[in-house]
């Protein structure tokens, strides 16, 4: 009985270091203070979303029906979400009730993942999005964070959300839809010779709509002969002849029922849906087929994608657009064309991958007043010394400018013989060459041997004019101080974006299916990025001059405590020995001074004062 006394006694000595933590009790808990500091994310995405003009957030509301969310809240909590790497409804539908920064954006709302699916796949989402990038610009312009006037144009590709292996191929299509038409020829024919169906033309055999016409028509004549078999006498002598021809007539309804119009419409849609495009998903009809970087299983796989168009400054991104080429030649002049705050930059900086003929032409026609940072394909290459000093190059024959010709590198001469004009597929523009010969008689016969090809022609060489002066202007451009300056800065300008916004913030692929709501995902993706960023640069720039601020008023302090504590020293030294320091009075001057000019108080004054008092 004793023990356990100690016992207990030692258990009441014990001292807890923990704090009160016990469930289960009733508690009534007031928190009325829901907010989120001043320079917290959500606090710069409210403000940018809010600047944006009602009449511009609302649009062209539903005058019937319950009332939607407003679009400037949806259009927040989409911002922060994906700031947040979350992309999915319902994981942003849980934010709403366990992230309080989601919650102050939505005012405490509980809003369906459904809700915020059709926002996102809305419209006019898609065109509120588009009109965000219009005011950033804006924003940047008047802080001043437009780069030398410049904007820097890419292009990357992200994988779309459709399955990998729902191929259309525009070939395949192709091949099977004129084999398709070639049997529906061939049936056309057998029903004429039947005397079924009217004489139509060929062309309209050839489609679905045609097709249906005969089938409606081979229907009505089974009928009717099905009405002369019933007057018929059961048992005719070598059987009935319109039986007969039921049947086939029979057999070809149900060729062209179920075979022959539903392949007929399938091919139409598909041809439909190409739109000069190559191939499409089944499951994404926007997507195109295209290699991508990410080739995992290293065996150049085509995957569906898009192709993103991204214009930054400053690393912001100021305009995007999709498309479905694989190549980016193609997409300059529709995404300058598309471009609202085109007025705001006089300086246009891409890649080698947008420099061609037709790029440079139509920058010299259309934009003439903006100057353009674009290389050539060959232009890092002729600069090489391999190339300068390779003499089956053209640009290294010696040209005669006034007979017009040129030597090749073994001395065969080439005269001007025609012009011949060329028209690209791809673009439809038409270009003129300069078609140089070589001539049959040479100075040796070992140069007329060389003058010809293997198959016995003279050898033919082309030069274009027009090519050749667009590609030294854009030489001399991009070689002047200027121009290297500028095109330096798009490395890392442009090219950071496309890390940020697959490796950082892990956006791979897109989640939504369809052109315009791919579009309202990557630029939500882009939007949230560039409210990020300045996000970023300007809390760091605060928070530095706010550590340096508290830097130098540690030093000033530690420097008053020094200069009080020699001040306290020198009175007590003068106060005992007052004869020893009267050298020392010049010293104490300029030590006073120095106190007085830091702003030192008036404690430290009293007793400089009162030790030259003394000394004196």
């Amino acid at each position: 009985m004793i023990l356990l006394n100690r016992y207990s006694i030692k258990r009441k000595k014990t001292i807890s270091m923990y704090q009160n933590y016990t469930t289960g009790q009733t508690a009534l808990t007031l928190n009325l203070d829901f907010t989120i500091p001043n320079n917290h994310l959500a606090t710069v995405i409210g403000w940018f979303v809010d600047s944006i003009p009602e009449d511009v957030l609302l649009g062209d509301s539903a005058k019937t029906g319950r009332p939607a969310y407003h679009p400037a809240m949806m259009l927040k909590i989409l911002l922060f979400a994906y700031s947040r790497r979350v992309f999915s409804g319902r994981k942003i539908a849980l934010m709403l009730e366990e992230n309080l920064p989601m919650m102050v954006l939505a005012e405490h709302q509980q809003i369906s993942y459904h809700t915020i699916n059709n926002f996102r796949s809305s419209d006019h989402a898609n065109e509120l999005v588009k009109k965000c990038f219009l005011y950033f610009t804006n924003l940047l312009e008047q802080e001043g964070l437009i780069n030398e006037g410049a904007i820097f144009i890419d292009g990357t590709k992200i994988e779309a959300d459709a399955n990998r292996y729902s191929f259309v191929w525009r070939k395949a299509v192709e091949k099977y839809h004129e084999k398709l038409k070639g049997q529906a020829v061939e049936l056309y024919d057998e029903l004429i010779a039947k005397e079924v169906v009217k004489a139509m033309a060929k062309e309209q055999v050839q489609t679905s709509q045609g097709l249906t016409e005969l089938a409606q028509e081979t229907e009505a004549e089974i009928e009717k002969l099905t009405e002369e078999i019933a007057q018929e006498p059961k048992a005719i002598p070598g059987g009935s002849a319109r039986k007969a021809k039921r049947r086939a007539l029979k057999k070809l309804l149900h060729k062209l029922r179920k075979d022959y119009v539903p392949r007929m419409k399938k091919y139409e849609e598909a041809e439909e849906v190409f739109a000069g495009r190559n191939s499409y998903s089944k499951t994404d009809h926007d997507a195109t087929f295209m290699h991508m970087k990410e080739d995992h299983m290293k065996n150049g796989q085509l995957k569906p994608g898009y192709n993103i168009q991204v214009a930054t400054t400053d690393q912001y991104v100021v305009d995007f657009a999709l498309y479905p080429n694989p190549t980016d030649f193609k997409t300059l002049e529709p995404f300058l064309k598309q471009m609202t705050t085109m007025d705001k930059f006089d300086k246009i900086v891409a890649d080698a991958g947008y420099g061609s003929e037709y790029n440079y032409s139509m920058l010299e026609e259309e934009y003439s007043d903006k100057q353009y940072y674009i290389p050539y394909t060959m232009y890092e290459k002729e600069q090489t010394r391999k190339y300068k000093n390779d003499p089956t190059k053209l640009a290294n024959w010696f040209y005669d400018e006034e007979d017009d010709y040129y030597l090749d590198q073994n001395g065969v001469r080439f005269s001007f013989k025609c012009y011949s004009r060329r028209k690209d597929k791809s673009t439809g523009q038409v270009r003129d060459f300069k078609v140089y010969e070589a001539d049959k008689f040479q100075l040796t016969p070992e140069l007329e041997r060389l003058a010809k090809t293997k198959s016995g022609r003279q050898r033919q060489v082309r030069y274009n004019p027009n090519w050749q002066y667009l590609k030294e202007k854009a030489k001399g451009v991009l070689q002047s101080p200027e121009g290297r300056y500028i095109y330096s800065k798009r490395k890392y300008d442009v090219e950071p974006v496309f890390g940020h916004l697959k490796n950082v913030f892990g956006m791979r692929r897109t989640h939504l299916r369809g052109k315009k709501k791919v579009e309202t995902d990557v630029g939500i993706a882009f939007m949230m990025m560039n409210l990020s960023k300045y996000w970023n640069r300007r809390w760091s720039k605060d928070q530095s001059s706010l550590h340096k601020n508290k830097n130098n008023k540690k030093k000033t302090v530690k420097q008053l405590k020094l200069r009080v504590g020699l001040i306290v020293f020198w009175y007590l030294k003068v106060s005992f020995f007052p004869d020893t320091f009267n050298l020392y009075i010049p010293l104490l001057h300029e030590l006073t001074h120095k106190i007085a000019h830091v702003s030192c108080t008036s404690f430290s004054l009293f007793f400089s004062c009162r030790c030259i008092h003394q000394i004196s």
